[in-house]
């Protein structure tokens, strides 16, 4: 076997084991670009956005947008509307992906999916994010109690009407703890906000 077919077959279980690859990928494992670029050709990989090719007919979920965002910004956070989907609290369907990032990075240019971006900072970067794993890449999402909390907090953006349903199926489904929805919404400062709604929920 010539080193080229060798690339060529790393490069398939490459993509088999981690489903959606990216073009800088190759450079790290030390494979030629021609080699992506040939596989395109065959038919052996498909591009589905700006750098980012997968095995064609591959079985994905309904959260490859979010693998593929997160093979391009591992540092970003899964948030607010697609948290919710993520953790089946609403039933809008966003088209973007909404993304969290630091106030101080750059935001990611990608031609699919579509993004909408949002800066936090601080203790919001770190706290309340836990891991999902879709499609073989693991991506960073806001949890319930912080998710509700983050849409209190951009209520402007969502719609206060997203952030009421999103807190009253949580709390219907018993999948957060009020004590941990208060921290969450003094860390955005959406307290006052909040208590009327959460007193009715709870009296």
């Amino acid at each position: 076997m010539c080193r080229m077919d060798t690339h060529e077959q790393y490069l398939l279980n490459l993509a088999r084991h981690r489903q959606i690859i990216r073009s800088r990928d190759l450079e790290v494992e030390g494979i030629p670009r021609v080699i992506l670029t040939r596989l395109v050709r065959k038919g052996q990989l498909e591009r589905v956005g700006r750098g980012l090719y997968t095995l064609p007919n591959v079985q994905v979920s309904e959260h490859t947008s979010l693998a593929q965002v997160t093979r391009k910004c591992p540092h970003g956070i899964v948030c607010l509307l697609s948290a919710l989907r993520v953790h089946d609290l609403t039933t809008q369907s966003p088209h973007e992906v909404w993304l969290a990032i630091s106030s101080k990075m750059r935001p990611p240019k990608l031609e699919y999916p579509p993004l909408r971006i949002v800066r936090f900072s601080g203790l919001a970067l770190t706290e309340g994010i836990d891991e999902h794993e879709f499609d073989g890449v693991k991506v960073r999402v806001t949890n319930i109690p912080k998710t509700v909390a983050d849409c209190f907090k951009y209520r402007n953006k969502v719609g206060l009407d997203v952030a009421l349903e999103a807190l009253q199926e949580a709390y219907r489904s018993r999948r957060m703890k009020i004590d941990e929805l208060w921290d969450f919404a003094k860390m955005c400062r959406v307290t006052r906000v909040m208590r009327p709604y959460i007193e009715s929920l709870t009296a």
